[in-house]
């Protein structure tokens, strides 16, 4: 397929740091030759051993960088509808985590910049849509096994939550994941949200509202309800049942290497989404790289960014003030109307 896609990385945390390890010795095709971050040293140390990386503390000058053909961006949500932007201008191919971005209104004037170019560019980093469990259970759900859906239970859980993490980032960050699975899942928009608020844990930083109960509505009449439980202490969990008219399936269970010993057993809990999702991260990374290699973009959409936003915004709302919130998305532009950017139709 030609030579090695160059990529400009934008982003050395801890997401970004895994995806430049990533794209250096997991991935075929692709190799990284930029990276920029507001701390250099750390930008430095993420590449350290990468031969003929450049290392910027302007995204835009990394995305100048001689030899960037395509974006990765992983650096903090605010900081995402800048960059889009600046690579729709450049015509270059983006990965970006999720959020897309964190506000609707800015979501919307990225689905509606790329819908003016008339070519999708950009893929969102939904990653649970590569997991081996996810995309079995969305097999089970279209070939009807399961009957009609009713309902999705969804379970959400990490160790602790990192600082400066705000209990309107349960939804908009932590839920934002289950949104996007519950649309691709259910082949439905959601249409209403409502966030109920248990006595929070002890094991929760003071004023931080964890965890946290949330029931969204979907056009056709399903129910998804999402736990949110961020400082649960014991480990990261993330499970998914939906429940049909034929039966029903669950995943996110498995246990790998089970030890017996000193009379009971015993199975390793993962600590870190980049162990539990680490499979499906090499999955989604080598998918966009090798469509990109091929001049095409597929996966999560612009689109499918934008209705998580709009989601999680009307969670939040429910979350402060209470009771039920509507979710109303703009009218879909037609470059995504065919196939709803790989989510709900």
């Amino acid at each position: 397929m030609g030579e090695l896609l160059g990529v400009a990385v934008l982003g050395a945390g801890h997401m970004g740091a895994d995806h430049i390890r990533r794209l250096d010795r997991v991935v075929s095709g692709a190799r990284v030759v930029a990276v920029a971050d507001p701390d250099r040293d750390r930008a430095e140390e993420a590449v350290g051993g990468i031969e003929g990386v450049l290392v910027h503390d302007d995204p835009l000058a990394a995305l100048d960088a001689p030899g960037v053909r395509a974006v990765l961006i992983a650096s903090p949500g605010p900081a995402h509808e800048e960059a889009l932007l600046a690579a729709f201008d450049r015509g270059l191919p983006v990965l970006c985590e999720k959020p897309m971005v964190p506000e609707s209104d800015g979501a919307l004037r990225v689905v509606e910049a790329e819908a003016r170019l008339g070519r999708r560019l950009a893929q969102i980093g939904f990653m649970r849509r590569y997991d081996a469990g996810y995309l079995e259970l969305k097999s089970l759900l279209d070939g009807g096994r399961l009957g009609r859906p009713l309902m999705l239970h969804c379970t959400h859980r990490n160790v602790s939550s990192p600082p400066g993490f705000t209990s309107a980032m349960l939804v908009n960050s932590s839920v934002s994941h289950e949104i996007d699975a519950a649309r691709w899942l259910l082949g439905q928009e959601l249409t209403a949200v409502t966030v109920l608020r248990p006595a929070s844990s002890s094991g929760a930083p003071e004023g931080l509202l964890d965890p946290q109960f949330v029931l969204f509505e979907t056009e056709r009449g399903a129910l998804v309800d999402v736990e949110v439980f961020v400082n649960c202490g014991f480990g990261y969990q993330v499970r998914c049942e939906a429940v049909g008219e034929a039966g029903s399936a669950r995943i996110g269970e498995e246990h790998g290497t089970v030890v017996t010993a000193r009379g009971a057993a015993s199975a390793p809990v993962p600590q870190d989404y980049l162990v539990r999702f680490a499979a499906a991260y090499d999955r989604e990374v080598q998918s966009w790289v090798d469509a990109t290699r091929r001049g095409r973009v597929t996966g999560p959409s612009a689109w499918d960014g934008y209705a998580s936003s709009v989601a999680a915004e009307a969670g939040v709302r429910s979350l402060e003030n209470g009771g039920r919130v509507g979710i109303t998305l703009a009218a879909r532009p037609a470059l995504y109307a065919e196939n709803g950017g790989d989510g709900a139709r």
